[in-house]
């Protein structure tokens, strides 16, 4: 198979027949094989009984329904389970990613080689205080902190080589940091294409101000589990030890100055305390250190989710 496109979505009932039409076109167009997958993470209004009817008129076109809404990244992680094609494409429903840009996206994977492509919404339509500048802050911190030159980690139109989908989990909120996975997975050859953005035809964002914080403390939590995800004690023990060195080396040190020097008050040096104190903090990041190596040798699975319906798969 040619294509899997896979479409997270929550409440986006107005969009959906006009979208899928859209894809429809394209890839017949191109002659493609394909699968579309549609999430349905969760909407409460009439969305999946329009997956339903879609999926009637083209068997093409398949369906999960969350019991509940996960979010993005669990609704990514789902379809990439069911995703065979040899391309896998992403984007998001709500007519503001163009299909049209499907086979370009397609031919830089297949011919230029490319494992991850993503695309960068260089004319955006969104709001510029709300939305424009957080995303060029937060853009900016991630490109510093992974080495990968992106100029638009969060743009939901993206394209994988299936090897990709197939050796990654996205949980949590990581669907931003897809690119950062997949470069620590092993896959390296990341581009990038200037995509076409569309204003928001119907409904409003799903995503408000609290995504960009969420976001930087994301891109902490991965840059961490990158290094360390596999050798906590590597981080907790050295500055642990560090800590705990520190401390015990000054505690002596004023310990001995207690015993050398008669007048020498040690209960009322701040030192003392501070030393102490050091102690016990660098004996926590040991500890620390050692229960996060057996959390990380005997976590369970973290992708779970209940699954109300299926179409097609």
């Amino acid at each position: 198979m040619d294509l899997s496109i896979v479409i997270p979505l929550i409440n986006e009932e107005e969009s959906l027949p006009e979208l899928c039409d859209w894809i429809e076109r394209v890839v017949t167009e191109n002659n493609f094989s394909y699968e579309v997958i549609l999430v349905d993470d969760g909407s409460s209004d009439d969305s999946w009984n329009i997956i339903n009817q879609i999926s009637k008129r083209n068997h093409h076109f398949k369906g999960i329904k969350f019991q509940r809404n996960y979010g993005k990244s669990a609704a990514l992680n789902e379809g990439f389970k069911a995703s065979q094609g040899d391309v896998i494409i992403t984007m998001d429903a709500d007519l503001q990613d163009s299909p049209d840009e499907i086979p370009e996206l397609r031919n830089m994977i297949i011919d230029k080689g490319f494992d991850l492509v993503s695309g960068w919404k260089k004319k955006r339509y969104d709001n510029t205080l709300t939305k424009n500048i957080p995303s060029k802050i937060f853009n900016a911190a991630a490109r510093w902190s992974s080495g990968i030159k992106l100029h638009d980690f969060n743009c939901g139109l993206k394209a994988y080589r299936k090897k990709v989908v197939k050796s990654i989990e996205v949980y949590g909120e990581m669907h931003r940091y897809i690119p950062v996975i997949a470069k620590w997975a092993g896959f390296k050859k990341i581009g990038e294409k200037v995509v076409e953005h569309h204003a928001r035809k119907y409904g409003v964002t799903k995503f408000g101000w609290e995504r960009f914080v969420n976001g930087f403390l994301d891109l902490s939590t991965i840059s961490f589990v990158s290094k360390f995800g596999k050798r906590p004690m590597h981080f907790f023990g050295l500055y642990g030890s560090l800590c705990f060195l520190i401390g015990f080396i000054s505690s002596a040190y004023l310990i001995v100055s207690k015993f050398t020097t008669t007048d020498f008050t040690l209960t009322n040096k701040p030192a003392f305390y501070i030393a102490l104190a050091a102690m016990i903090i660098g004996m926590q990041l040991f500890l620390a250190g050692f229960i996060a190596e057996l959390i990380a040798r005997n976590s369970l699975e973290r992708n779970t989710y209940l699954i109300e319906d299926k179409i097609g798969i």
